[in-house]
């Protein structure tokens, strides 16, 4: 079995063929653009969601279960190219960004986890998933985790580009299972997105990662109260900005607005399309996020 279980999207637009034919890799064809999210019904079920369960779910969490919904309501994002040639994902993996810090040296370090089929999860399922990993990796207990971790420390600094391109070009291009070498498999997921607001910053466009294969970033905000037009009057809303970067050679607009429609409407019904709380029992466990 491969690293990722795979088929060859057919059937191309003419725009979609002359996207692969006009970039040779994805330093080129990089596309930047944001959104601004309604957040007062995602705050106000987050709240019902910790009162019922005791467990602190963050805006990260519910994003993981979004975009879930987004990418199987637009397959043809969860998608990477290999050979020029687009092939569709036939699993949804999202994968965030965990700050961590190094307990020998001090050094700020960045890690992550990934959760895999997150639309066929509940919101609940997901939080706990989540939190268990991030513990783990930050305990410095994720045993694969770490022995990757400490073959790329150990590379000397000209051997960093070729190693990074070959395991990229082994693991994805050839598509070969490489979890002999400890590298993970999928270690990065069809999106990976990381939540700046958690560490004070208000704006930023995540940069495309080549030789992770992954055609779309998306960066969160922080949730803040914002002046909004309703009705001809002003009121103060809670609202959230993410900002996207995507490889035109798989996505475009026409891809984008889609998603971002979706991803508008789970966060505007959250009851309608996370977890049903009148199901859940409350355990009074308060629990302590590891994500922000």
């Amino acid at each position: 079995m491969g690293n990722l279980q795979l088929h060859k999207k057919h059937n191309l637009s003419s725009m979609r063929k002359l996207a692969l034919g006009t970039w040779r890799t994805t330093y080129d064809p990089s596309v930047y653009g944001s959104m601004t999210i309604r957040m007062d019904a995602a705050i106000e079920y987050l709240q019902k969601f910790r009162e019922k369960t005791g467990k602190k779910l963050t805006v990260t969490h519910m994003m993981a279960k979004a975009m879930g919904g987004v990418l199987e309501k637009m397959p043809d994002a969860n998608a990477i190219m290999r050979f020029n040639r687009i092939y569709l994902r036939q699993q949804i993996g999202v994968f965030f960004q965990v700050a961590m810090k190094d307990p020998k040296t001090g050094e700020i370090d960045l890690s992550g986890v990934t959760v895999l089929n997150p639309e066929q999860k509940t919101t609940e399922d997901i939080y706990d998933e989540f939190s268990a990993q991030v513990k783990k990796v930050r305990a410095y207990k994720d045993e694969k985790l770490e022995k990757t971790r400490g073959l790329i420390k150990s590379l000397p600094y000209f051997m960093l580009k070729p190693f990074v391109w070959t395991i990229g070009f082994l693991s994805y291009t050839l598509n070969l299972d490489l979890r002999w070498l400890n590298i993970p498999k999928d270690a990065f997921g069809s999106v990976m997105i990381t939540n700046i607001g958690s560490l004070g910053l208000e704006e930023a466009y995540v940069p495309l990662v080549p030789y992770s294969r992954v055609p779309l970033l998306l960066a969160m905000g922080p949730v803040q109260d914002t002046p909004l037009v309703e009705n001809g009057e002003v009121v103060i809303g809670k609202t959230m900005k993410v900002y996207a970067t995507f490889d035109h050679r798989i996505l475009d607009g026409s891809h984008a607005a889609v998603m971002s429609r979706v991803l508008q409407q789970w966060f505007a019904s959250p009851f309608a399309h996370f977890d049903s709380l009148d199901e859940k029992q409350g355990s009074a466990v308060d629990e302590q996020s590891e994500l922000g």
